[in-house]
């Protein structure tokens, strides 16, 4: 790596660390001419696929435009930033590992719906009637219906019995009173 400051050739690697967990890796190092210390990073760069578009144009797989879309469709929704941004990374991690050099739109789509499902099902069905060109109420009825169908069913609920009517507590079970005087205690008491 050349130098910043002199531009001389050769530098030496005098701290290495792992940066952004675990995803960059952080280097100090130092101009063997001018003595100049500097720090780099490294990345992996992993190729995308590039997308390709209803009407057959290519353009390069964007996870900003990816993230503006889902965060459009959970806006005004109780989702966490965390949440949003798991999300996000499970699908830009599912479009890297199909190993294809392009991935049709509508593939993306579909990943980006099944993460929606699992975040917030107002957030699915607005993606879906705009990703789905739904025409009419019909179409989100289906889309409900669909939705409701593939939900897991409720676990049975155990019918309550009704409670046994309330018993005043005994004396020695209220830790509170002091206990009852003996029978010898009471007859000493009378005389």
């Amino acid at each position: 790596m050349h130098c910043p400051f002199c531009g001389h050739v050769e530098t030496k690697v005098t701290d290495s660390r792992l940066a952004s967990d675990g995803a960059q890796i952080r280097r100090r190092r130092e101009c063997l001419a001018c003595g100049e210390r500097f720090t780099t990073f490294e990345t992996a760069e992993l190729v995308m696929p590039m997308v390709v578009k209803g009407d057959r144009r290519r353009e390069p797989f964007d996870e900003a435009k990816l993230r503006a879309g889902m965060e459009k469709a959970l806006e005004k929704r109780p989702v966490a930033r965390a949440a949003i941004d798991a999300a996000v990374s499970h699908v830009t991690h599912k479009v890297r590992t199909q190993g294809e050099r392009e991935i049709p739109a509508g593939a993306i789509g579909e990943l980006v719906m099944e993460e929606l499902r699992q975040l917030d099902e107002v957030a699915y069905v607005r993606f879906a009637s705009v990703y789905r060109h739904f025409e009419d109420v019909e179409a989100f009825h289906e889309e409900i219906r669909k939705l409701r169908d593939a939900r897991p069913a409720p676990a049975p609920r155990a019918r309550k019995r009704a409670a046994p009517p309330a018993q005043m507590p005994r004396r020695e079970q209220l830790s509170l009173l002091p206990p009852e005087p003996d029978e010898t205690e009471k007859s000493g008491e009378d005389a």
